[in-house]
């Protein structure tokens, strides 16, 4: 009886993996659709904020996630923004190109139904190249989009941007 017991402890613990790298990909896959809604953007930190609206294109596999799309600011000004992730293991990395057009580097971990992510900018942003970056699915239909920066000065944590979507 004991090695059938060994047996089935090991192939359940064997099985612990393909069961989260299974609800990794559920969790992903359920982000993939067309988005659209607003949020604000500061250029700056203390600087006023910009009402933005903005519309994605997600997809999704078994361990990437990819997103396209614009953000328009002042009724005449358009910029695209990108981002492609890819899991391995726990862990998620890739890139985010903003409105600067240069690449930035992502990586972190999902949290719930968020995927926090840490940001080496590809040029100094509000004083240094690090931020977070937060993608959560809110409800079976929403999806918000926050970068958090730290304010020098202070030390304190300032949400440079917040883009709350819903599903097309």
């Amino acid at each position: 009886m004991r090695p059938a017991a060994f047996l089935l402890s090991f192939a359940l613990a064997g099985s612990q993996p393909l069961a989260a790298a299974g609800q990794e990909a559920n969790f992903l896959q359920s982000l993939a659709g067309n988005w659209q809604g607003t949020g604000h953007v500061l250029m700056r930190i203390g600087s006023d904020p910009i009402n933005v609206r903005c519309s994605f294109a997600t997809a999704a596999g078994r361990v990437n996630f990819s997103m396209n799309g614009s953000c328009r600011g002042f009724l005449v000004v358009r910029r695209g923004v990108s981002a492609n992730l890819r899991l391995s293991g726990s862990r998620y990395t890739g890139a985010y190109v903003g409105p600067s057009g240069q690449p930035s580097v992502l990586s972190g971990k999902r949290r719930g139904n968020a995927i926090d992510l840490s940001v080496r900018w590809a040029r100094p942003v509000n004083g240094d190249r690090n931020a977070n970056m937060t993608i959560e699915k809110v409800g079976a239909d929403g999806l918000r989009l926050r970068t958090v920066d730290r304010d020098l000065t202070t030390g304190r944590p300032v949400i440079t941007s917040s883009i709350d979507l819903r599903r097309r």
